[in-house]
């Protein structure tokens, strides 16, 4: 096994994968806490400067919270709706670990290095230096190499009757840090009473332009090359992967783009606002931060497991430019 391999073995480790999912509140609190004070010693210097400074933090602080506690609890909602099993606990997975390593050991002889590896594994994460030694000392023997894969499970190719559930699982999991962020965007607004049709018009515009432009239309996209490459009979995880690229770009940043810009046109701004001349929304170079959660969608889809707990972190940033009404 060459170490880019090994690297995606280390990588999903479902201990590593349970121990990053239990701790993604800590860390996306700890950036959140972090941007804000930076935002907040920029408020201070310049506070005498402009009064609204204050005002616009809290709106800020308050868009951010909504947007990342929504993200947080969106997997769990989705799993509902969805019916999908969620992420293993850290309890699960090491209960698991202890009977397939007690059992495994009974039965076979090992190195002292093999067997320290074993124990470590039971409930804690190897080290890439680690796995490599590990597949080293169970690749001599059918018994070690199923073990191994027991252990940590090689990532499977969605098949095409599962596309579009899974799918559907993550255009619900991206909709919702949207709809939090353009609460939390509204709720600021009014805390503070700045709320206005037009504000609450381009937050609704922007949310729909987030959720098709850079969430659903993106993972129809993929899915729909996906279920091409699957009727072709094509399995390489390369192919699948630039295929589903492909399928974004078109589908998504250009397709989705062009559907928002025509909803908010035709239908949002003239329900809410009528006499607001409402701004086209173009794809520009900061956007492309945004369609690193397309990245973690081809990954998914494509049958790593390790992209998923930081899926929060991405999907939050289109709940926070939809709850700051962000138009270019």
């Amino acid at each position: 096994m060459n170490n880019l391999k090994i690297f995606g073995k280390f990588l999903d480790q479902p201990i590593l994968i349970s121990k990053l999912n239990k701790s993604m509140p800590k860390i996306m609190a700890c950036g959140a806490g972090i941007i804000l004070a930076n935002d907040a010693v920029d408020v201070f210097k310049k506070s005498n400067e402009d009064k609204n400074a204050k005002k616009e933090l809290f709106k800020k602080a308050a868009t951010m919270t909504f947007a990342i506690t929504s993200a947080l609890l969106a997997p769990k909602i989705a799993s509902k709706i969805t019916k999908r099993k969620p992420l293993e606990t850290i309890y699960e997975i090491e209960k698991k670990n202890e009977k397939l390593i007690g059992n495994f050991l009974k039965n076979n002889n090992l190195s002292d290095e093999a067997k320290n590896l074993l124990e470590k594994a039971k409930n804690k994460i190897l080290t890439f230096n680690e796995v490599k030694k590990l597949t080293q000392n169970l690749s001599q023997n059918n018994n070690g190499k199923k073990l191994f894969k027991e252990l940590i499970p090689d990532p499977q190719n969605i098949q095409a009757k599962d596309i579009f559930s899974e799918i559907g699982y993550l255009s619900i999991y991206g909709a919702i840090p949207v709809i939090g962020g353009i609460l939390g965007g509204i709720c600021a607004d009014k805390a503070t009473k700045e709320n206005s049709k037009e504000k609450i018009t381009d937050k609704i515009n922007e949310g729909v332009y987030q959720y098709l432009a850079n969430i659903f239309m993106c993972n129809v996209g993929a899915g729909l090359a996906l279920s091409l490459l699957e009727k072709a009979k094509i399995t390489s995880k390369s192919a699948r992967a630039i295929g589903m690229t492909t399928g974004i770009i078109l589908t998504g940043v250009v397709g989705g783009s062009k559907i928002a810009n025509m909803i908010s046109k035709k239908i949002i701004c003239p329900v809410i606002c009528p006499n607001k001349k409402q701004k086209e929304r173009k794809p520009e170079i900061m956007d492309l931060g945004l369609h690193t959660d397309d990245i973690a969608t081809v990954s998914l889809l494509s049958g790593l497991k390790w992209i998923e707990p930081i899926l929060p972190i991405l999907y939050s940033i289109s709940g926070y430019k939809a709850g700051i009404g962000y138009r270019n």
